[in-house]
C-alpha cells in the first residue's frame, strides 16, 4: 500500500499552515472583523441636538473611542499569534488558545460595554448603535469561539492539592 503524502504548506520562519485548522481561520476571520469593525460606524447621533465632542452623524470607533479603539486593534493581533504559534509547533506552558480567549472576551466586553452601558455623547437618549459596533460585537465573539475551541484540544494535567 502506498503511503499519501500530506502536502505541507511552509512559510517562511518555519511556520506550516497545514498545522492551521478550522478553529485558527474562524478565530483570524474574527480578527480581521474586529480590525475592520473599527473604522465603521458604530454610533449615530441621530438629530440636531445628539452630538460626539462636537461632531454629528455617523462616527466609527476610531473617531469616537480614545483608547479603546487601539486595545480593539491589539485584541485582533491576538488570533494571528495564536496561528503563528500553533503553525510553528511551539510548546507553552499554558493551552494554546487560552490567553487568546481571555483576550477576545476581554474585547467582547469593551465592545459591549461601550455600546450597552457607556455610550459616548450628550445627550444621553439621542445617540444610536450602528452596524459596525454589532459586526465587533460578532466578531470578538469568533475570536473567542475559535480560541476556546484550541484551548480544550490540549489535555489539563491534574495536580494533586497543594501543588502549584
Amino acid at each position: 500500500m502506498v503511503a499519501r503524502h500530506q502536502p505541507s504548506y511552509r512559510l517562511r520562519g518555519g511556520m506550516d499552515l497545514s498545522r492551521l485548522d478550522r478553529r485558527e481561520w474562524v478565530a483570524m476571520a474574527g480578527g480581521l472583523l474586529l480590525a475592520i469593525s473599527v473604522f465603521l460606524p458604530w454610533y449615530d447621533t441621530g438629530n440636531q441636538f445628539g452630538n460626539i465632542d462636537g461632531n454629528r452623524g455617523s462616527l466609527s470607533a476610531w473617531e469616537t473611542l480614545d483608547i479603546i479603539r487601539f486595545l480593539l486593534l491589539l485584541a485582533a493581533l491576538a488570533p494571528f499569534i495564536l496561528a503563528s504559534i500553533v503553525g510553528r509547533g511551539l510548546a507553552l506552558s499554558w493551552p494554546r488558545g487560552e490567553l487568546t480567549a481571555v483576550v477576545a472576551l476581554t474585547a467582547f466586553t469593551l465592545v459591549l460595554v461601550r455600546g450597552v452601558i457607556i455610550k459616548p455623547g450628550l445627550p444621553e437618549g439621542q445617540i444610536s448603535l450602528e452596524w459596525g459596533w454589532i459586526v465587533a460585537l460578532i466578531a470578538s465573539l469568533l475570536i473567542l469561539g475559535g480560541a476556546l475551541l484550541r484551548s480544550e484540544e490540549t489535555d489539563k494535567v491534574r495536580k494533586p492539592p497543594g501543588v502549584l
